[in-house]
């Protein structure tokens, strides 16, 4: 039973650590930024991944230390049991969500589960701050795509402007509008600016 307990988790494990994790914002807002540069599959999904999964690691790795020193070091020393291990180990993952978990998005879980609201944000479940912290993230998220969109879409809508009144009616805008939006992403370094934007909105919050 130990076994298929284990094989059960760690079937699991890429699909928590894609939604409790920064990677859900930071793969959400890569993602907005490949569509606005209509650059199509260039940066490949591999490419946005690998450095998603980079990006969380670097944010994840205090609160993954913190988790290992207060659950799996006293449970392998024999101090603690499997529950106070897990009692323990999770607290350092429930600050973090509850560091970005929207309010309204809690009530909502607290609603469908029927349970009742803790005195202190630290009572919430994991059952409820793990959905509510996808809510959270997925709706910033997109709040950032849309204003990543917002230059480039300026840019379609000047060239499609200039194509149309100077009869250019048989070339597709867009290709016309994809190197000028690569070109203006490239002067201001907007790898540099998304990715260190991306970051401090982690540890600002």
């Amino acid at each position: 039973m130990q076994i298929i307990a284990m094989l059960t988790l760690l079937t699991i494990l890429p699909a928590v650590i894609m939604s409790v994790t920064p990677f859900l914002r930071i793969t959400v807002v890569l993602h907005f930024l490949r569509q606005a540069l209509g650059t199509q599959g260039t940066p490949s999904n591999q490419v946005l991944i690998g450095l998603a999964m980079f990006l969380t690691l670097v944010i994840m790795q205090p609160v993954v230390i913190d988790m290992y020193h207060k659950g799996w070091e006293p449970l392998e020393a024999g101090q603690a049991t499997w529950q106070q291990a897990w009692n323990d180990g999770s607290q350092p993952l429930k600050t973090f969500l509850l560091r970005y978990v929207r309010e309204k998005d809690v009530r909502l879980f607290l609603d469908i589960s029927h349970t009742p609201a803790p005195h202190d944000p630290s009572g919430l479940s994991l059952v409820v701050l793990m959905p509510a912290y996808v809510l959270s993230e997925l709706k910033t998220g997109f709040q950032i795509g849309v204003i990543l969109f917002l230059p480039f879409l300026v840019i379609d809508l000047v060239v499609a402007s200039v194509t149309l009144s100077i009869g250019m009616v048989q070339l597709p805008p867009v290709m016309l509008s994809a190197p000028f939006k690569i070109l203006l992403f490239v002067l201001v370094d907007g790898w540099n600016l998304v990715i260190g934007s991306l970051i401090r909105s982690f540890y600002s919050t």
